[in-house]
């Protein structure tokens, strides 16, 4: 008959294990955030000092704050059943993410907590367990409490979360290079709390107060990717799933496109979020964003697509058919999510498609004769210029049958040599920055040599001009002056 045998895994080579989970520090740093939101915080500071020898940062909250027995079941590995039921409010999953998270980035984890006028502290040092190969928790006393930084602005009632030895944080870097990494990397952090925690920060979660989070002092903003604030953005009507008991929500929106935009509203969306890339379903949990930039391969990523956004919610209660990891950065839909969501996708793709592809309909029907052509046959889509632009025509005119033929050669050949993957990078990363507008001074030379092409010393038509103007695209920045042109040249 076979027998028991405890076998536990070397404290060692398990905490080693654990710094690799995949967190990065904003990752981590959301995954305590969590645990603050859950406790009840509505101030959330985060501080990092890097001008001393040893950078420390430290996470506080205005939380309930834990005694000294709440204190070490926090600091228990998996001190709670992922199975267990949570309240709806909790964020926490596996009961690992304070340790897990922490060792991902520091060598010495201190979390110390007041609560009903009592301060207790305890610290995993991995140096310590490294060396005695055993779970061993120090348990501070006074005098150790009273040495740890930032304390004082804990209160009544709260947590802090101390890292020190911030091994991954520098990367072994010195001098002026680790301020500069750990710079950057506090501006990514800032950017990531801004995004997962959006609708907390802006005060729409049901039942919760406004959250307020700051990165040394720096409050963070709520960045929203579904641009509601515009009124251009699309919103579709709401769906809803159910499994068992539990309600998931499926909202739809389409962006607007980048035309729609003020030049402000454009810079701070491009500078956080790339569009085609973060296309997709944005996935939440108790209001939380988990993971975004997904359609779970439902349809392919696209550039007509890319304005196209379906938010998700769903409660902890569902978190199994969820299948949610460990840094809570993955999750999939469960069976009868997908097929809605397929359904949904559908209409929502379609909607973006139209927004995306629209606006370059109506720059090719604002003249009657535009200088490019669009060509849809069995031989699929090409462009090419138009050898029926009245500037192409006075040209001909002008010409024997041998320059016409050259001229024809000359337009066919830059039409093939259209760099069509070239402006199709660079429209889908920096749409604003595409511009074929000259940024020099000639637009009235450019004016006089265009009516005198057309017709020489003739009077000319001011309807024609303008719609050949407008055609040309050349004075697009320059309206002004082409309304001077026209008052002083058409009378």
């Amino acid at each position: 008959m076979a027998r028991d045998y405890p076998l536990p895994p070397s404290a060692a080579s398990l905490s080693a294990s654990m710094r690799d989970l995949g967190y990065s520090l904003e990752t981590a740093v959301a995954d305590l955030i969590d645990n603050s939101i859950s406790a009840g915080a509505t101030h959330i500071d985060i501080l990092c000092d890097a001008t001393g020898s040893e950078p420390i940062l430290a996470i506080l909250d205005n939380g309930n704050g834990m005694d000294a027995s709440e204190l070490l079941k926090a600091m228990r590995h998996g001190a709670v059943n992922p199975r267990q039921q949570r309240s709806p409010k909790d964020l926490g999953r596996f009961g690992l993410g304070l340790k897990t998270a922490s060792f991902s980035q520091c060598r010495s984890l201190t979390v110390a907590s007041a609560k009903d006028g009592s301060i207790s502290a305890a610290e995993w040092n991995l140096d310590r367990i490294d060396a005695a190969d055993e779970w061993l928790l120090s348990i501070l006393d006074a005098e150790d409490i009273t040495a740890l930084p930032y304390l004082q602005r804990v209160g009544s009632h709260g947590t802090a979360v101390i890292w020190k030895n911030l091994d991954r944080l520098t990367e072994d870097e010195a001098g002026s290079r680790r301020d500069e990494i750990i710079s950057e990397k506090l501006d990514v952090l800032e950017r990531h709390l801004g995004l997962v925690f959006h609708r907390f920060l802006a005060g729409e979660i049901r039942g919760a107060q406004k959250l307020a989070i700051s990165v040394n002092g720096h409050p963070v903003e709520a960045f929203d990717p579904f641009c509601r604030k515009n009124n251009a953005t699309q919103i579709l009507p709401e769906e809803i799933v159910r499994i068992g008991s539990a309600a998931v929500h499926l909202q739809p929106y389409v962006l607007p496109h980048h035309s729609r935009l003020g030049v402000r509203e454009y810079d701070y969306y491009q500078s956080r979020s790339d569009f085609i890339s973060n296309q997709g379903a944005y996935i939440y949990r108790n209001g939380r964003l988990m993971a975004w930039g997904d359609w779970f391969r439902l349809i392919p990523k696209g550039e007509a697509t890319k304005l196209a956004r379906v938010q998700i919610d769903f409660p902890n209660s569902l978190d199994e058919s969820w299948t949610i990891d460990i840094k809570k950065s993955r999750a999939r839909p469960p069976l009868p999510v997908r097929e809605r969501l397929r359904q949904i996708i559908g209409q929502v793709s379609g909607r973006s498609t139209t927004v995306h592809r629209g606006r370059g309909r109506r720059l090719f029907e604002e003249v009657s004769a535009p200088v490019w052509e669009r060509y849809a046959d069995q031989g699929g889509i090409r462009y090419a210029l138009n050898g029926a632009h009245p500037l192409v025509q006075r040209l001909a005119e002008r010409l024997d049958e041998a320059g016409r033929k050259n001229v024809d050669l000359l337009l066919e050949s830059i039409s093939a040599a259209l760099p069509i993957e070239m402006i199709y990078s660079d429209y889908s990363s920096h749409p604003r920055e595409v511009s074929q507008v000259p940024v020099d001074d000639a637009a009235l030379q450019h004016l006089r040599d265009l009516r005198t092409a057309l017709w020489g010393d003739g009077p000319g038509t001011a309807s024609m001009f303008l719609e050949i103007v407008r055609s040309t695209r050349l004075f697009e920045r320059h309206e002004g002056t082409v309304e001077r042109f026209m008052r002083e040249e058409f009378r």
